[in-house]
């Protein structure tokens, strides 16, 4: 892995919020230093790049993880606890023979974040009891022989605002119209340059401390996806047979976060704004970008979002 793009005070790859020389950095360098040197009568092959029988693999990895995303999405109501979806995501993906990702990532305790309402990224699912009105984003992750899937949703509880629903689909609208940007030799920039220019026109901000990710046997590593129209990290070109994540935050007010110091994961609108989420796992391949986390009965590219209380109307 090849991390020379990525400073030692930038925030590290992985999401944690916390500086790269005190994240990954160590753990990036180890790896490349510790990888065994090709025969000499094969080519060197670029790790990140996969061959068909590995982009197979992320298929199916992927593929699972949405059918936990379409198992989960239903359960989710007023008067349920983050814990207890918690315990649904755990308990699927354990009984088909998988490992929930996040499960004791870097101490991470939980098999899935579930981020409430002002809560940008990496909330951990406990005793909170959802409400009416309320949204709650809902992070997945699974590992399917060794390759990684991973996706979001950000749900609605009951009756939500229309505050509420805007950003939601703000958020969702941005990550279709990066995917919709992207081509085979494109610079990650496009993807950034697309999600602002949704936000932008919605009035909302977008969040800058998180990354969008390289994905596939390792949960986290290069590209460095910025949602936001950037030239260090946004100048890598995205070869087909990279896999990456597309994952904007978009909040209604400031873009800034502030991390929960007593337990060092969950991150917060600074505001005290809303904040939604969407996430797709994408494949770029020799044609275009494949995603890679469609889920049979969730919103699909062009999905329009309405509060359930609009609908009985």
């Amino acid at each position: 892995m090849n991390d020379r793009k990525l400073g030692p005070n930038d925030p590290c790859h992985c999401g944690s919020g916390k500086k790269y020389k005190k994240c990954h950095q160590a753990q990036d360098q180890s790896a490349s230093q510790g990888a065994p040197a090709p025969a000499k009568t094969e080519a060197r092959r670029d790790p990140l790049i996969l061959n068909e029988e590995e982009r197979e693999g992320m298929r199916k990895a992927c593929a699972f993880n949405a059918s936990v995303m379409d198992y989960i999405r239903d359960l989710v109501k007023p008067g349920m606890t983050t814990g207890a979806i918690d315990t649904l995501v755990h308990d699927y993906t354990v009984e088909h023979g998988h490992t929930p990702a996040t499960l004791g990532y870097r101490g991470f305790t939980k098999s899935c974040c579930t981020s409430v309402n002002d809560v940008i990224c990496h909330g951990i699912p406990g005793p909170l009891v959802l409400k009416d009105g309320d949204i709650v984003n809902v992070d997945l992750t699974s590992i399917v022989d060794g390759w990684y899937g991973d996706q979001s949703e950000t749900l609605f509880i009951g009756d939500v605002s229309d505050l509420a629903v805007a950003v939601t689909q703000c958020s969702f609208d941005a990550m279709w119209s990066a995917i919709d940007a992207l081509e085979p030799g494109c610079k990650v920039k496009e993807i950034g340059r697309a999600i602002q220019k949704v936000a932008k026109a919605s009035g909302f901000s977008v969040v800058k401390d998180f990354f969008g990710h390289g994905i596939g046997r390792r949960f986290h590593q290069r590209p460095h996806v910025p949602h936001f129209a950037e030239n260090r990290h946004g100048s890598e070109i995205l070869r087909p047979g990279m896999c990456f994540t597309i994952e904007p935050m978009i909040n209604t007010g400031t873009w800034r976060a502030v991390i929960d110091e007593s337990d060092g994961w969950t991150a917060y609108t600074t505001d005290g704004g809303l904040s939604a989420q969407f996430e797709h796992t994408i494949l770029m391949t020799e044609t275009g970008p494949e995603v890679m986390t469609l889920t049979k009965h969730g919103p699909q590219r062009g999905h329009h979002f309405t509060s359930p209380a609009s609908v009985k109307a």
